[in-house]
């Protein structure tokens, strides 16, 4: 069945290779994608998804949303063990690539993008977060009808037990913009979340990307061969990691393949104010919860599934 979505996004290598996916997909019916502050600015953000559209060049484009914010609310601290951006993605977002931006078209904001599309397709359309939930959140707080015409959520976001990457206790998405996260977690929204003990677990060798068609120029395989080598490189110089995660992939694959994730049903809630735990996502996991279960949040998932998904759809 294909599956109408939104994607909204601060691309970041790992967001352009799911946006690229789900464009060149048959299981997708891309009907927007928006741009958020977070890894990039929201103007780069913007250029980034124009970029990657223009890229895959898919038959039918999806609707553009502007970044609500130039920059997230709240940027991670600078120093400690934290790898920037700009270390793992480059200067732009895109690594090495050149982005073909001939038009960036006119958009109107993403919130605005989202609540005319979900109103054009009442129940049909699932939201896929790969960046701060900024935008949603101000959807949220401008439609009070929104969260019940949305079909579905699944936010890439969030981390349980001390396993945070901008700091021992956050994950970045999450991290950037807190309250947005807060405002979200707490709307009635069909919500999954796929938080980074999940997500960060498939990953791709490059024995298994050198089984892809080399020296692409044009649509996703042209995508994966401008991104993907630059990707390998700063894994291993900045992470110390022989290999390249596909979080963002691992979104997308819960929309289509939910059979693929154990998901549970837990009470979540997001700190605002810590001094040292500001953006944490805590999960109540107490046998009995003094909070009612709100969110459904993927606990783990199916082998080498989500590896074995985004090689077949870059070989196809």
């Amino acid at each position: 069945m294909v599956q109408k979505i939104i994607i909204d996004a601060d691309p970041g290598i790992g967001d352009a290779l799911a946006i690229g996916l789900a464009l060149d997909s048959p299981h997708f019916d891309v009907v927007g994608v928006t741009a958020t502050a977070g890894v990039v600015s929201g103007t780069q953000a913007k250029k980034n998804l124009v970029a990657v559209i223009e890229q895959v060049d898919p038959p039918r484009h999806p609707r553009l949303g502007d970044a609500s914010f130039e920059y997230p609310p709240e940027k991670p601290a600078a120093g400690g063990a934290w790898i920037s951006s700009r270390d793992l993605h480059g200067a732009n977002g895109l690594g090495e690539m050149e982005g073909r931006v001939l038009n960036l078209h006119h958009a109107h904001s993403a919130h605005k993008i989202m609540i005319e599309l979900v109103r054009s397709f009442p129940n049909e359309i699932t939201i896929v977060t790969l960046g701060p939930l900024t935008n949603l959140a101000i959807a949220c707080d401008r439609d009070p009808e929104f969260s019940s015409l949305v079909k579905r959520v699944v936010c890439l976001g969030g981390a349980s037990m001390n396993t945070g990457d901008v700091t021992p206790a956050a994950e970045f998405n999450i991290f950037s913009d807190p309250e947005a996260a807060r405002t979200v977690m707490t709307c009635p929204l069909t919500l999954t979340i796929v938080p980074l003990e999940v997500s960060s677990q498939p990953g791709l060798t490059m024995n298994q990307f050198m089984q892809f068609p080399q020296h692409q120029s044009e649509g996703f395989a042209g995508l994966i061969s401008k991104l993907v080598p630059f990707y390998f490189r700063t894994h291993h110089q900045h992470l110390g990691i022989e290999g390249i995660s596909l979080q963002e992939v691992t979104a997308l694959a819960a929309v289509v393949h939910p059979d693929w994730f154990e998901t549970e049903r837990i009470a979540v809630d997001i700190e605002t104010r810590g001094e040292l735990t500001r953006g944490m996502t805590v999960f109540d996991f107490r046998g009995t919860q003094r909070w009612q279960g709100n969110i459904d949040v993927v606990r783990s998932l199916q082998g080498s599934s989500v590896v074995d998904f985004f090689c077949h759809e870059a070989v196809k």
